[in-house]
C-alpha cells in the first residue's frame, strides 16, 4: 500500500523533553474512514503522540504525512486548518458560554466586523442534529453532562470540517448508556468517511469500534494488529512487556466472622431499605447501573451524608456516625471514585498525602510533626503497594492514574485501626498493568483479614474479584449472588429489576 492510501502516517517520530525521550521512533498509520485504537499503559507516550499530531509539540526527528504529503505544523491552528481535531477525556469547554459559542470558539462566523449569531446557532443546530443530540445550541455548557459536553466537542471538530478526529479516553467518565451513545456516534462518523484515532484503556471500546490497534510501550512503537486476530493475552503482553497470567489474582482466603453490617438504611430520593454485610477477609462487590445508589449508600455509612433511617454495625457494635471522622475512628476507610479531587491533594508530596489522616498521631507535644517518623511511615506504606515514584516528595499530580490510586491505598493502610475498606471504582481510568497490581493489593488486604467493599461498573472485575455480589437498581438491593452463581446475565437482569427468580435475602 502506497503512502497516499493512508490519510495520516508517522514515521520514526521522536520527541525529547529535558532528560526524557517521550517518543522514540514511533510509527503510526491511519486509513480513511477507519477507527484505529491506540493503547498502552500510562506513560507509554500516547499523550505526547496526540500533541505532536495536533501541532502542540514539534518532533525533533521523523516525518508526518497527511494524505501522502509531508506536513510540518507550527502550532495547533495549522493542524486544525489541515483537518485534525482532538477531543480530550476532560472536555475543554467554557462552562458559562452557550453550546453554540463553544462550538465556534476561535472560528466564529464574522461579517462586517459583526458576529453572525443567528447563522452560528443555525449551523450549531445542524451539527447537533447530525449527532442526534438532545440539547440546544442556546444551552449553557456548564449545565450539561460530561457526555453532552463531549458531544459538543465532537460538534466543534465537525464544524472545522475535520477529516481526522482523535478521541482521548472518551468513555472514562461515561455511564454504560452514555458509552453506547458515543459508540453510535463514532460508527456514524466512520461511515461518513471520518478517520478516528480512539485512545482507551478499555478493551470493550477497542473490540466494539476498532478494526486495528496500535500499541505503544515505554515511548516506543510495539506493533499494529488486526483487532479480530489478536488475543487478549497477546495484547496485554504487548502493552506491559510481560505476561499477566492471572488478571484477577483472587487468593484463597478463609473468610471469617461478620465484620460489617447495615440494616434497613434509607435516604429519601437516593436509596431505600438497604441491608448488606461483609465478613473478615471477604471481597464484596456492589454493582448496578450508574445512578442505582451504590456510592450514595456508602457515603451515608461514612458520614458524608446523613441517612433518614437505618443502622450500621462494625464488629457487632452499632455505630453512631455523624461525620466522616467518626467512621474513620471506628476503622471504616473510603477510597473515593474521584481520587484526584476527593482522595488526594495533588499539589502535595506523596508522603504528606499518605500521612494526612494520622497527622495528630505524628505531632510532637501536639504541635510539631516528627518528620523523620512521618517520612519513614509514608515510605513504608508506599513501598508496600509498590508505588512507582522517584521520592516521597514528588507531587501526587506527577503520577499516573494507577500510581495515584496506590497512594490512596497507602493512605488507607496508614490508619492502623482500619477494619473495613470501601473502594469506589478502584480501577477507573487505570491501565491494564496497574489494574492487575491493584487487584493483587486487594487480595493481600483480604488475606490480612480486612473486609473489602468494591463498588464497580466493570463486570469483569466484579466477577473476577468478588466473593459475593450485591446488585442495586433504583436505590434498592435487588439481589445478592455468591461467587459460584454470579454471571453477567444474572447481574444485568437484577440491575434492571428483572431477575426476580434470582433474588435472595440480601444479608446472608
Amino acid at each position: 500500500m502506497s503512502d497516499s492510501e493512508y490519510i495520516l502516517e508517522l514515521k520514526d517520530v521522536t520527541k525529547i523533553f529535558p532528560g526524557v525521550k517521550a517518543l522514540n521512533k514511533v510509527r503510526f498509520q491511519l486509513k480513511r474512514g477507519e477507527v484505529h485504537a491506540l493503547m498502552g499503559e500510562n506513560g507509554a507516550g500516547k499523550s505526547t503522540f496526540i500533541k505532536v499530531i495536533t501541532g502542540v509539540h514539534a518532533a525533533e526527528e521523523g516525518h508526518m504525512y497527511l494524505e501522502g504529503k509531508e506536513v510540518h505544523f507550527r502550532g495547533p491552528k495549522d493542524a486544525l486548518d489541515a483537518g485534525i481535531a482532538a477531543v480530550y477525556q476532560h472536555p475543554t469547554t467554557y462552562p458559562t458560554l452557550s453550546v453554540a459559542e463553544n462550538i465556534f470558539m476561535g472560528h466564529e462566523i464574522i461579517r462586517g466586523g459583526m458576529i453572525q449569531w443567528k447563522e452560528m446557532n443555525a449551523k450549531a443546530q445542524e451539527l447537533l442534529d447530525r449527532l442526534h443530540a438532545n440539547f440546544k445550541p442556546s444551552d449553557e455548557i456548564g449545565a450539561l453532562s460530561v457526555a453532552q459536553q463531549q458531544m459538543t466537542e465532537i460538534a466543534k471538530a465537525l464544524s472545522t470540517n475535520a477529516k481526522i478526529i482523535i478521541l482521548d479516553e472518551p468513555t472514562a467518565s461515561l455511564t454504560s448508556n452514555e458509552s453506547e451513545e458515543l459508540y453510535k456516534i463514532v460508527e456514524q462518523l466512520r461511515d461518513e468517511g471520518v478517520s478516528i484515532i480512539f485512545i482507551s484503556h478499555r478493551f470493550e471500546d477497542m473490540y466494539r469500534l476498532a478494526s486495528r490497534v496500535t500499541v505503544f510501550r515505554d515511548s516506543q512503537y510495539i506493533g499494529t494488529y488486526d483487532v479480530d486476530k489478536i488475543t487478549n493475552a497477546d495484547l496485554i503482553k504487548a502493552m506491559v512487556g510481560r505476561e499477566i497470567s492471572d488478571m484477577y489474582p483472587k487468593p484463597e482466603v478463609n473468610i471469617g466472622e461478620e465484620i460489617f453490617r447495615i440494616e434497613n438504611m434509607s435516604r429519601t430520593g437516593f436509596f431505600k431499605d438497604v441491608s448488606m454485610n461483609v465478613r473478615a477477609g471477604e471481597i464484596v462487590g456492589i454493582t448496578g447501573l450508574v445512578g442505582a445508589g451504590r456510592t450514595e449508600v456508602m457515603e451515608s455509612v461514612c458520614g458524608i451524608t446523613k441517612p433518614d433511617s437505618g443502622r450500621v454495625f462494625l464488629e457487632g457494635k452499632q455505630l453512631n456516625v455523624k461525620k466522616p471522622e467518626d467512621s474513620m475512628k471506628a476503622g471504616i476507610v473510603l477510597l473515593p471514585e474521584n481520587r484526584s479531587t476527593e482522595g488526594l491533594i495533588l499539589s502535595w508530596g506523596l508522603g504528606r498525602n499518605v500521612t494526612l489522616p494520622i497527622q495528630k498521631k505524628l505531632a510532637k507535644g501536639g504541635i510539631f510533626n516528627d518528620l523523620k517518623k512521618e517520612n519513614a511511615l509514608s515510605k513504608k506504606f508506599l513501598e508496600e503497594v509498590d508505588t512507582k515514584a522517584v521520592t516521597i516528595f514528588d507531587p501526587a499530580s506527577s503520577l499516573s492514574g494507577g500510581n495515584q490510586q496506590k497512594v490512596v491505598v497507602a493512605k488507607a493502610l496508614a490508619q492502623d485501626n482500619m477494619k473495613l475498606v470501601i473502594m469506589d471504582e478502584p480501577t477507573k481510568g487505570v491501565d491494564v498493568g496497574a489494574k492487575a497490581e491493584i487487584y493483587a493489593i486487594m487480595g493481600e488486604l483480604a488475606k490480612k483479614g480486612f473486609g473489602i467493599i468494591m463498588i464497580s461498573s466493570e463486570m469483569p472485575e466484579i466477577l473476577g474479584m468478588s466473593d459475593r455480589v450485591y446488585v442495586m437498581c433504583n436505590g434498592k438491593v435487588t439481589g445478592c449472588l455468591n461467587r459460584s452463581e454470579a454471571t453477567q446475565e444474572r447481574i444485568l437482569k437484577l440491575s434492571m429489576e428483572q431477575g426476580k427468580s434470582d433474588r435472595k435475602e440480601a444479608v446472608q
